[in-house]
Parts: C-alpha cells; structure tokens; sequence
C-alpha cells in the first residue's frame, strides 16, 4: 500500500505541472487588460502602461513569467495579488479553513441526508416512501444551487419579513465557533436550516441518494443476502452487516468526485451569503483579471481533487479488502 500510495504521489507531479500550464496560459488569451484595471479611471498611457507592467512583472516574456511563478508555487509562496500588491498566502490562510470548513459541513449534511434516504428507499422499492425519496432525489438533482440560495434569501425577506441581507454578520470558527456555525447552517437566526452549507449539502445529496439506492439494491438481491434473511437474521443486521459495506464503494467513489462541484459551487454560495473564502475571492478576482490569486485557488483546486482521488481509492482498500495495489 505504501508503495501504491508513493506511486500516486509521483504520477499525481506531472498532472500538477500540466494543470499549471494550462490555467497560466488560457489566463493570458482571456479578453481584458489587467494594466486597465490596476490603472482604474486613469487614462493608460503608454509611459503609464510600461510603468504598471514592470511593477507587476508582466513585461517578461510569458514563459519567463511562467517558470518564476512555478518556483514560487514549489515553495509554497503564491506571489502578490496584481489588483492590491498583499502577499496571496496571508489572504489564503484567512480564506481557504472558511471554504474548507462549509465544504466539509456540506459534505457532512449531504450524507445525513443521502444515505439514510437512499438505504430506506431500497429497502422500501416501490413503497410510497420510496417514490416520495426517489422524487426528494430528482429534485436535488434539477435544482441549481445558485437558484436554490437565491430562493431562500428572496422568500425569506418577503414571505416571512427576515432582514436581508444576512441579519447575522459572519465570524470566523476561531473568533466565535458558534457564531459560525450558526451562520453556516441557520444565517437567519431560527431552527430552520438555510445556510450556506445546507444549500450546498442539498445540491451534492441527489446523487448520493439515488447511487445508494441502486447499489443497496443490487446488494439485496445477491445471494448471501438471501442466505441471511433465509437464516432469519433481523433486518437491521443484514442491512448494516451484510449489505451497506459493499453497496457503499460505488459511492464512496462519487463522494470523492464531489470535490470538484463542491469548488464550484462554492464560488456561487460564497457571493450570495457573503461568506468570505476562497470561492468568493475567486469570483472577485476574475472579474478584476487579477491573474496571479487565480492561478493560485485554481492549482490548489487540482491539488485537491488529486488528493480526494487518491484518499478513495485508499477507501476501496478498507471497504473491500478484495482489492489489492501493486
């Protein structure tokens, strides 16, 4: 295993090394000048615009610009923000435990709902409460996150006269622990739960749900289940006993390639309840062409859906020890 996990890490270099090529080269073909943007009202000029170049570094070759920003990156300094000149790693030791906090929430609050729901519709198939789960399910899956948190903020202020924007203001986890939770899972004060994080679980719970169900299924009709319930097992042993163990390894590996939707969805939810990470930072840098926080959230982006990749095929091994790496 160990020898398995080091091979990953090794091969894990070259898709790093190609996700940064891609992400600093297709930046620079993007429409917009950042030199405009740094200069704001200020008519650019062309002594203005070799002026800003040379200070931000942009009047090198781009290959040039490339391996400098790489070895910054192999050391773990992420370079200056080109819109305000503050060092990237000050902003992402601020913004990136925000982001990986509600993602983990998320993650959390989809499997309380998906599992549960999915074991009990299987178990259920064709029982009203498994056509009312499966629709649950459906519904997960139709609704857009964006559209789902726009919902909860509109309704909420004109049905039921909550204050919005958010009446709670954000607190960081090490300033106030409960303050932030609060806010990520109820914002508005009350028992039901809106927040950020349950928008997010929501979105991530349809999928889940409805592989649960398929695979609790299929595990149900193979024949060592017929053999538990023939030997009159209670059903919650051959459920918990026999049957989630080996129906969970497909989802495992769905759970893990939610990381990526996670980041996506995180740049919408964070801009509509004003949370700040990183998802907001990079919807924000974006639009000001601020080049440099860019590649940084999207390379420890790849960094992290490599590492969730590597953590579920680690998983495969525990679930099933089948499965062998050589």
């Amino acid at each position: 295993m160990r020898q398995y996990v080091f091979k990953r890490l090794l091969l894990a270099i070259p898709t790093l090394i190609g996700v940064s090529i891609l992400v600093f080269f297709m930046l620079r073909i993007l429409p917009g000048d950042v030199v405009q943007q740094v200069a704001g009202d200020n008519e650019v000029t062309p002594e203005l615009r070799a002026r800003i170049e040379a200070d931000l570094g942009l009047d090198q070759p781009a290959y040039q610009e490339y391996f400098e920003w790489l070895g910054g990156v192999v050391t773990l300094d992420f370079g200056r923000s080109l819109r305000d000149r503050t060092p990237i790693n000050d902003r992402l030791n601020d913004a990136l435990p925000t982001t990986i906090e509600m993602a983990g929430l998320a993650l959390i609050i989809s499997l309380i709902i998906a599992l549960p729901v999915g074991i009990i519709s299987a178990i259920r198939q064709d029982k009203i409460i498994d056509y009312i789960a499966r629709s649950v399910a459906i519904g997960a899956l139709a609704v857009p996150t964006f559209w789902l948190a726009t919902m909860i903020i509109v309704f909420s202020s004109n049905w039921y006269s909550w204050a919005t924007p958010l009446p709670q203001e954000y607190r960081h986890f090490w300033d106030d622990p409960w303050a932030n939770l609060q806010y990520m899972i109820f914002p508005f004060g009350n028992l039901i739960p809106l927040g950020p994080s349950v928008v997010l679980g929501i979105s991530l719970s349809g999928t889940v749900m409805r592989l649960t169900r398929t695979q609790m299924l299929e595990v149900l009709r193979q024949d060592y289940v017929r053999t538990a319930w023939a030997k009159g097992l209670h059903e919650r042993n051959i459920i918990v006993g026999h049957a989630l163990k080996n129906a969970l390894i497909p989802v495992v590996t769905v759970i893990g390639l939610q990381i990526p939707i996670l980041v996506g969805g995180s740049v919408v939810v964070e801009s509509i309840y004003n949370v700040p990470g990183i998802g907001q930072w990079f919807f924000a840098s974006m639009i000001a062409r601020d080049y440099t926080v860019v590649q940084a959230i999207a390379l420890l982006t790849a960094v992290a859906v490599v590492l969730s990749n590597l953590l579920v095929d680690i998983t495969y091994a525990y679930l099933d020890p089948r499965i062998r790496y050589s």
